[in-house]
């Protein structure tokens, strides 16, 4: 964590994992323009704070590889690849929802797609990050069997950033699916060796090994609760932290 600045902001550069169903309502496919816009509106406020924002959207409001390749008898390679696309379809929304916002962005692709986005090359990214770009970084790794987890962990770490921040639909980390049980505790914080001791749902086991080895910190937050982002940017108490 770095020292706080002027404007509040705990945190120098950030990685920002969205799911893609965060960009829809609740088990619904597709992009809502009105959960679109308010994502859109909160990752600019944190920019105006001075943090140098990069984004990792998945594509599951779309089509999750994993599970299309095992109902749709499609191969697993190729279902992951439309997977990837349907990353840049979000990230080409958010990134044109946050420009009409004010702040300029520039998408990233793991996959060549040249005609609506650049290619992603670290020194690229951090030199975007840099000019107050904010950064969106679309089709995963570029490689099938790899979530979108496992890329925001990786790109985490390949552009330096102080924190992980996972937004998803749940308030942080249960001690079980707390839909299940209802006895489940959310934990405050917890360290990466409880999280694969007790196989806890938080990213894949890849993503988890990686920031554990980097030494990355990750916090947990529920994006779908209003100013969340903003207050974990500025240091309070939100969600759950998970420590090396």
């Amino acid at each position: 964590m770095t020292q706080t600045n002027n404007s509040g902001a705990v945190y120098k550069r950030v990685l920002l994992k969205i799911s893609g169903e965060g960009l829809g309502k609740e088990g619904q496919l597709g992009i809502e323009a009105e959960e679109l816009k308010a994502i859109a509106s909160e990752c600019v406020e944190i920019t105006k704070l001075g943090v140098q924002l990069a984004i990792v959207v998945g594509g599951g409001n779309f089509v999750r590889g994993a599970t299309f390749a095992r109902l749709g008898h499609i191969p697993r390679a190729t279902a992951d690849y439309m997977g990837m696309l349907a990353t840049v379809i979000n990230a080409l929304a958010l990134q044109e929802t946050m420009e009409s916002l004010g702040q300029p962005t520039r998408v990233l692709s793991a996959l060549s797609v040249h005609s609506v986005c650049e290619p992603f090359i670290r020194r690229r990214a951090i030199r975007h990050l840099e000019k107050n770009r904010a950064v969106i970084l679309a089709a995963g790794t570029g490689n099938p069997f790899f979530t979108t987890d496992t890329c925001a962990a990786l790109r985490a770490s390949e552009v330096q950033a102080d924190i992980l921040l996972k937004a998803t639909k749940v308030d942080g980390v249960y001690s079980a699916d707390p839909k299940k049980d209802p006895t489940a505790r959310l934990y405050d914080q917890i360290s990466y060796d409880q999280v694969l001791r007790d196989g806890l749902s938080v990213m894949d086991k890849t993503a988890i090994t990686l920031t554990q080895e980097r030494n990355i910190p990750l916090i947990v937050f529920n994006l779908k609760k209003p100013g969340n982002m903003m207050r974990v940017i500025r240091g309070e108490n939100v969600g759950t932290r998970i420590i090396a």
